[in-house]
């Protein structure tokens, strides 16, 4: 198994957060900066006041498996950051609707 280049420090989400572009979807919010490198890092970034440790995981577990399977077809040379919407209960979560999200914000962001 591939390992994926991951977002680790503060200074990193916070470049992204300022200066990138975001993309909002029904349920995840994605900021997009340009990197030197060739190839894609990735952040995930979910309030503690949204729920549980149990629970962020599972988001996490989520977008993270729903990035892997379009990483692929994904232009390289970025900075990604996912970002949970608040409005969406975390019973709500879906698989599907986060892979769609993903989907039609690559395509806005024209990196599909």
């Amino acid at each position: 198994m591939k390992k994926m280049k991951t977002l680790k420090k503060n200074y990193e989400f916070q470049n992204v957060l300022t200066k990138g572009n975001f993309y909002i979807g029904e349920q995840i919010t994605i900021y997009i900066t340009k990197n030197s490198q060739k190839i894609n890092k990735f952040g995930i970034a979910i309030a503690k006041k949204t729920c549980n440790a149990v629970k962020r995981n599972l988001l996490k577990r989520k977008i993270r498996e729903n990035y892997r399977l379009i990483e692929k077809k994904l232009s390289k040379g970025y900075n990604i950051v996912f970002l949970w919407n608040k409005k969406f209960s975390v019973e709500q979560v879906d698989f599907h609707i986060i892979e769609k999200d993903m989907e039609n914000i690559f395509i806005k962001a024209g990196l599909l």
